[in-house]
C-alpha cells in the first residue's frame, strides 16, 4: 500500500507540488494524470525519495519515506520514461543483473530473473547484445526488466512506454496487468489516455501541483458532467495540457 498525506514540494516561488493526498492499495493501479508541468514527475520522485519533502509526507507499506528512506527504496521498482539510464558497455543480461545483485538477489536468482523478464518483454533474441546496439524501443523493455528485477512491492512508473510499438506496448500493458493480480500497488503517469483508461482503477488529476480530483472513470465522468476521461482531463487541467 501506498499513502500520501498533503505531500508537499516547493523550488524556492515554485509550488511544484502542493498537499497532494491520495491512497494506492494493493493490486490497483493508479493513473496520474496532468499537463506537463504539472507536478506529475515531482511526485513520483518524492516518492522515490529522490526528492526531500517540504511537507507532508508519504508511507510505503507503511514505512515514512522521511524517517526511513532506505528501506522504501527496497520496496519501489522505478522507471521514468526518455532516457533509459543503460550502461551501453554491458549487454542487455549484464544491465539488468547488474542492477538485481545491487538489490541483493544471488548471482543465480539474478541471471533466472534476467531470463524470465526478457521473456515477459519479448526481448529474449536481444538479450546478449550490447545496450548501445539496441533499438530504443528494446532499451525502453530492458529499463522496464531492470526496474522490476528485484520484484518491489510498489512500481511507480513515469511514461513507461515511451518509444514502444504496438506490439511492445501491448506486453508491457499485459506485464502491468499481471503485476497487479500479485497484489503489486502500482502508479502510472503517462499522457496517453487510452492506455490510462484500459488500465487504471482510480485516476488522480494535477494541475499546478494540486489533486483536483480522484475517483473511478466512472466516478470522474459523473462528477464532472463528462463523457469521457479526455473531457474531464480538459476540464479539469486545461487546454495546455498534451
Amino acid at each position: 500500500m501506498l499513502t500520501l498525506d498533503k505531500l508537499t514540494k516547493h523550488f524556492k516561488q515554485v509550488k511544484a507540488v502542493q498537499e497532494v493526498s491520495f491512497t494506492v492499495s494493493g493490486g490497483e493501479i493508479f493513473g496520474l494524470l496532468g499537463a506537463n508541468g504539472a507536478g506529475k514527475t515531482t511526485t513520483l520522485r518524492l516518492l522515490a525519495t529522490m526528492l526531500t519533502p517540504t511537507g507532508g509526507t508519504a508511507s510505503i507499506e507503511g514505512i515514512d519515506l522521511r524517517k526511513e528512506p532506505d528501506k522504501v527504496r527496497s520496496r519501489i521498482g522505478l522507471l521514468f520514461g526518455g532516457d533509459a539510464g543503460l550502461y551501453d558497455r554491458l549487454t542487455a543480461r549484464e544491465n539488468i543483473v547488474y542492477f538485481a545483485r545491487l538489490c541483493g538477489k544471488s548471482e543465480e536468482d539474478a541471471h533466472k530473473r534476467a531470463v524470465e523478464l526478457a521473456g515477459a518483454f519479448s526481448f529474449t533474441e536481444y538479450l546478449d547484445m550490447h545496450a548501445k546496439k539496441l533499438s530504443k524501443g528494446t532499451r525502453q523493455k530492458v529499463a522496464l526488466a531492470r526496474s522490476v528485477v528485484h520484484d518491489p512491492s510498489v512500481m511507480l512508473f513515469d511514461e513507461p512506454m515511451v518509444g514502444l510499438d504496438v506490439t511492445s506496448r501491448k506486453d508491457v500493458e499485459d506485464f502491468m496487468m499481471a503485476l497487479k493480480t500479485q497484489g503489486k500497488t502500482i502508479v502510472l503517469s503517462d499522457h496517453n489516455l487510452n492506455i490510462t483508461e484500459r488500465l487504471c482503477d482510480r485516476i488522480g488529476i494535477l494541475h499546478k501541483g494540486v489533486l483536483t480530483a480522484v475517483g473511478t472513470l466512472k466516478e470522474l465522468c459523473e462528477n464532472h458532467g463528462c463523457d469521457n476521461l479526455e473531457e474531464v482531463f480538459f476540464k479539469l487541467a486545461g487546454r495546455s495540457a498534451e
